[in-house]
C-alpha cells in the first residue's frame, strides 16, 4: 500500500528525515514510537504532502504509483487520509459543511453526528473555540467522511481526557475493521494504517501489527507493536535500541 524508499526530508532550513525506508501493507497497521523532535510528525507530514517539509532525496509511493511531487489534494483522492495532531483553527467555514464536502456531497454521516458527540459543533466554524477533545473527535468525523485507504493518525489519543479516548479508539477501530462484508460477526480489516504514538493507549483499540522506531531521523528498528512500548517504558529509547529489538540497517 505504501513504500518510503531512502527518503530525505527538510523543515525549517535543516535535515530532519535522513533516509528513511519504511513500508505499510495493504491491511496492515504499523505504529511509529519516537522521542519528541524526532522526525515522526515530520514523515506523516512529507506522505501527505504538506508544504511545511520539502523532500529533497528518496521516494514515497503509494499503490505504487509515484507520489513524491503530488499536492496534497491529489493525495487525498488517491485515498490518503491524515488526522492531524494539531490541525488548525478554520474561519468561515462550518465543520458541517466540510464533512458533507468531504464525503462527496452525501450528508448521512451529519445525521450520526451524535456518534462524535458533535451533533452540536456541526454549525459552528472548524475547530475555534474546541477542546482537545472535540478537535480530535471533529478531525476523526472529517476523517471519516473522506472514507480513505490509507489513514495517517499523528497521536489520536494525546490532548483528550480518558471518556474522549474512548471514543476516540472505538471510532478509529470502525475505521480499521469493516464487519459489513463478513459473516458470523468476523472483522476484516480493509483500512491501512500509520499511527505516531506516545503513550500507546491507541493499541488496546486497534490490533497493530508491527512497530517502528523512529530516532534522529532513522528508523532504528522494527518489532511487535507491545514489545516495543514495552521496552520503551521500561528501558527508554535510548537503552531500547541496544536490547532485544531487530535492528535495520
Amino acid at each position: 500500500m505504501l513504500e518510503i524508499q531512502d527518503l530525505h526530508v527538510e523543515a525549517g532550513g535543516r535535515e530532519i528525515l535522513k533516509g528513511i525506508d519504511l513500508k505499510v501493507e495493504e491491511g496492515e497497521t504499523c505504529v511509529l514510537f519516537g522521542p519528541n523532535g524526532s522526525g515522526k510528525s515530520t514523515l506523516l507530514a512529507a506522505i501527505m504532502g504538506y508544504g511545511t517539509c520539502t523532500v529533497t532525496q528518496g521516494k514515497i509511493l503509494f499503490k505504487g504509483q509515484d507520489i513524491t511531487h503530488m499536492s496534497v489534494d491529489q493525495r487525498a483522492r488517491l485515498g490518503i487520509g491524515m488526522m492531524m495532531q494539531r490541525p488548525p483553527n478554520v474561519t468561515g467555514v462550518k465543520l458541517g459543511d466540510l464533512v458533507k464536502a468531504a464525503a462527496g456531497g452525501d450528508d448521512s454521516l451529519l445525521e450520526k453526528a451524535d456518534e462524535f458527540r458533535m451533533k452540536e459543533f456541526l454549525d459552528r466554524e472548524i475547530n475555534v473555540g474546541f477542546s482537545g477533545g472535540e478537535i480530535k473527535r471533529s478531525e476523526l468525523m472529517q476523517l471519516t467522511a473522506q472514507r480513505p485507504d490509507f489513514v495517517l493518525l499523528d497521536e489520536p489519543e494525546s490532548g483528550v481526557d480518558l471518556e474522549s479516548i474512548d471514543l476516540i479508539g472505538k471510532k478509529v477501530h470502525e475505521l480499521l475493521y469493516d464487519t459489513r462484508a463478513c459473516g458470523g460477526g468476523r472483522q476484516n480489516r480493509h483500512v491501512s494504517s500509520l499511527v505516531i504514538t506516545h503513550t500507546g493507549q491507541i493499541l488496546d483499540y486497534i490490533g497493530a501489527d508491527k512497530a517502528y522506531i523512529l530516532q534522529q531521523g532513522l528508523i532504528r528498528c522494527q518489532g511487535r507493536p507491545m514489545d516495543l512500548l514495552k521496552d520503551i517504558r521500561e528501558r527508554g529509547y535510548k537503552e531500547c535500541i541496544t536490547c532485544r529489538m531487530v535492528k535495520i540497517e
